[in-house]
């Protein structure tokens, strides 16, 4: 996923001390690129772009970055004194994420040898602060990580950017499509789609179940057959209730729906889709020519999410968008993601939780064990039928979920840390699970999340950390908030209390 892509590198100098310093300025960003490159530690490839001279050099950068598809985002560092006045041109063309990386090429200073020609040269001190305060002058977002260049710590930071700048350009080339639209008289799954765009780069369209139809009529039993083979090498199957005749009738036409989304996808070029269990095709399912889903496509949703395809229940597409960044960021890390729900609370005395999960979809990236794939009666939507979907409960440990609302005027992003925790055993309730506390305690994380409108939907994660969330809502320029170990509610009701009062401010100043 980041192998095609870039992190330019321009080192800022001068040509005040001479041709002699900018070699050895230009010799010491070549090694410190080929050092991170080396490193392991930072996901997309480093290219050094050359040490910039003037203000003309740093523009013309600038504007190739923008146009270059593979650049992702661009690191700044200033080996010696340049002059900020010199960046602003080049500043007002980005258009790409900026992160200033305040470093040294030497990790200490030569105590015996120091003189005025190291002092010179080695102005990371002096010229990093002058360029952060014409980026501060000029409101230009970007993240500043300080360490020294092999510091691991320092890697680490470069390395969340590089993620979320992957996730970001993903973003603007993300088309999400909806298979019916959102559920009647929810208020959260809706939202202004051309502002979602203009901010974030997501393009949502409608799409006709009736043409999804299309695809599902010219699905051969010979397709399906062997999709059927690869279910049974993935899954433990259980036959249950319904019996081996309703079983493998219901897999089939799962598998059959499955095919018939990933052609719609390919061919329209999405990346993530929302469904409706009121809108699944055809009319009198009873009928000899019906042709239509019999049930929502649970279980091609849940194996869609886990290659990438973002996806939101009752076509929530903000998540479905939402989903598909999480995954590019997540990608190489070692616990997984997927969309889930708010379901049900449990109200016990030595711990209060609440069950996340959904009818069906949630990703099998998160299972603790190998999924059973199941088959059961669904009675929801305008089908009430038997229906195929994967069954597991969760991973335990550390997560993080993450929502995008509409305020009206403005995008808020809110991210809450939670710890998922074993949960007892459920054998009636054939669905995926998972089981968490939000931190730093249940009725603290919880009422922050309802104060500051956050969804029954969320996009979650094992291995992304409010750090992730935080350095995208800075490139998307939106509202970010974070519930976690620290937080009360009295002073989350002040930061709420002052983000507004920010933003329509911001507005009016506009």
């Amino acid at each position: 996923m980041f192998e095609n892509l870039e992190i330019w590198w321009v080192t800022g100098a001068q040509l005040l001390y001479g041709g002699d310093a900018v070699v050895q300025v230009d010799g010491h960003s070549k090694e410190m690129v080929e050092g991170l490159n080396a490193s392991g530690n930072i996901p997309v490839k480093v290219v050094y772009k050359g040490t910039a001279n003037s203000s003309r050099e740093v523009e013309e950068i600038m504007k190739a970055a923008n146009s270059d598809a593979k650049c992702v985002g661009i690191i700044t560092w200033m080996h010696t004194f340049s002059p900020a006045k010199m960046w602003i041109k080049g500043l007002q063309a980005l258009q790409k994420p900026l992160l200033h990386f305040h470093t040294q090429y030497n990790a200490q200073i030569p105590w015996d040898t120091i003189d005025m020609d190291f002092m010179n040269l080695n102005q990371s001190a002096h010229g990093d602060i002058e360029f952060g305060h014409i980026c501060t002058r000029m409101r230009v977002p970007r993240k500043v990580v300080v360490g020294y260049w092999k510091s691991e710590e320092a890697q680490r930071q470069i390395a969340v950017w590089a993620r979320v700048a992957a996730g970001v350009a993903d973003a603007k080339n993300c088309r999400c499509l909806m298979f019916g639209m959102n559920m009647n008289n929810v208020a959260v799954t809706d939202g202004d789609r051309v502002e979602f765009e203009q901010r974030l780069g997501y393009h949502v369209d409608y799409y006709p179940v009736s043409s999804l139809m299309e695809y599902y009529r010219k699905v051969t039993d010979a397709e399906v057959d062997a999709l059927v083979e690869e279910y049974k090498q993935l899954y433990t199957i259980k036959i249950d209730e319904s019996g081996e005749e309703v079983y493998w009738e219901k897999v089939r036409n799962s598998a059959k729906a499955e095919i018939a989304l990933r052609r719609v996808l390919a061919d329209e070029g999405a990346t993530a889709f929302t469904t409706n269990f009121d809108d699944l095709g055809g009319a009198d399912i009873d009928a000899p020519d019906f042709l239509g889903f019999d049930q929502i496509p649970g279980l091609a949703c849940q194996r869609l999410m886990a290659e990438g395809i973002g996806f939101g229940a009752e076509g929530d597409w903000k998540t479905a968008c939402l989903y598909r960044t999480l995954w590019i960021m997540n990608q190489g890390l070692a616990k997984g993601c997927s969309f889930l729900e708010d379901y049900t609370l449990n109200f016990a005395e030595d711990c209060t939780s609440s069950l996340q999960s959904h009818m069906l979809e949630i990703c099998p990236m998160i299972a603790s064990d190998k999924p059973k794939l199941e088959v059961h009666f669904l009675g929801i939507g305008i089908r009430k039928q038997q229906t195929a979907r994967l069954v597991f409960t969760s991973k335990t440990g550390y997560g993080i979920k993450a929502t995008i609302v509409d305020l009206g005027n403005r995008f808020r992003l809110i991210a809450s840390e939670v710890d998922c925790i074993e949960p007892n055993p459920m054998p009636k309730l054939p669905v995926a699970s998972a089981l968490w506390v939000p931190q730093p305690s249940f009725e603290v994380g919880a009422g922050a999340w309802i104060l500051a409108g956050g969804t029954h939907h969320s996009a979650f994660s094992y291995d992304i950390t409010a750090e992730y969330w935080a350095d995208f809502a800075e490139m998307t320029g939106i509202e970010f908030i974070n519930i976690d170990k620290n937080t009360t509610i009295e002073g989350f009701k002040k930061e709420l209390r002052m983000n507004e009062v920010y933003y329509m401010l911001n507005k009016s100043l506009k």
